[in-house]
């Protein structure tokens, strides 16, 4: 990548658009799976259990929704960003670092594609 070089070509936006929308297709799967999970009641209960064991349960359960609902969020964060990616994308302004305004290493939007920040960013924060 020379130094001079300010935007990535249209054929590497390409590249990366395909890599962002088979993310967030798997993205998207994985929040389905989890708002199922969430929203699924598991009425196979311990109503003919003890007591104690049945609160064991219950509080295993509460604990599981929060993770579950943790998680979606963070699902749903991950998915704004692809989304946000797209857009920089389309407008032709993917890849650059709103601090620096440099272009971020391809290598680094290989691995986060949804990136805003290039390293020598992120370590100044």
């Amino acid at each position: 990548m020379s130094e001079n070089k300010v935007r990535y070509t249209d054929a590497e936006l390409e590249e990366f658009k395909a890599l962002i929308q088979d993310k967030l297709a798997s993205a998207e799967k994985d929040l389905g799976l989890l708002k199922e999970n969430f929203a699924n009641d598991r009425s196979n209960g311990t109503d003919d259990t003890s007591p104690t064991f049945k609160a064991f349960e219950e509080g295993s359960d509460t604990m599981s929704k929060e993770a579950n609902s943790q998680l979606a969020a963070r699902q749903e964060k991950f998915i704004r960003d692809l989304k946000n990616a797209l857009i920089r994308i389309e407008n032709k302004t993917y890849g650059i670092c709103r601090v620096t305004g440099k272009l971020i290493n391809a290598e680094r939007l290989k691995l986060v594609p949804h990136s805003t920040m290039s390293i020598e960013a992120k370590n100044n924060q």
